[in-house]
């Protein structure tokens, strides 16, 4: 018996976004850490995604203006993504996605006796300390990020 292969396809977006590259598994976090569930507007959530480059990958497509997201987070959760950004559907730009020097409220500090465990109004600060290994430090006590079980 013949393998039949399937293809799924998701409408061109006339103004909006579309991150791509984004490493099979980590699309449903970057949608969550995002907000996107909770925009009033389309949002395409593709995971595992065939990809020459990589295999398999996730995309998400979103049909409202890049300028109200953080794009920090992206960088944060998967520095080689690539983000097109869609105008009269065309792409119009194509913002370089970096590893952020610090994070802000993307992730918590998960040591007891860290100053945001305390103070619970507090940012949670995270500076990246080692860009080639790609390590996060609290910016008040620290603590790895990773070291500890990570939410």
């Amino acid at each position: 018996m013949q393998e039949q292969k399937y293809k799924l396809n998701v409408g061109k977006i006339d103004e909006g976004f579309v991150i791509d590259h984004i490493h099979a598994g980590r699309g449903m976090k970057l949608y969550r850490d995002l907000g996107l569930g909770m925009l009033d507007c389309s949002v395409a959530l593709i995971t595992n995604a065939s990809s020459r480059k990589m295999g398999k990958k996730d995309i998400i497509k979103v049909e409202c203006p890049i300028d109200q997201f953080d794009m920090d987070v992206i960088g944060f959760l998967d520095h080689n993504a690539t983000v097109d950004v869609i105008k009269g559907g065309k792409i119009i730009a194509k913002p370089v996605i970096t590893l952020p020097k610090q994070v802000k409220n993307i992730i918590r500090c998960k040591n007891p006796r860290c100053i945001t465990s305390i103070e619970q109004g507090l940012d949670q600060v995270f500076v990246l300390t080692d860009p080639k290994n790609e390590v996060y430090r609290c910016k008040y006590c620290e603590t790895r990020y990773g070291d500890q079980d990570q939410s």
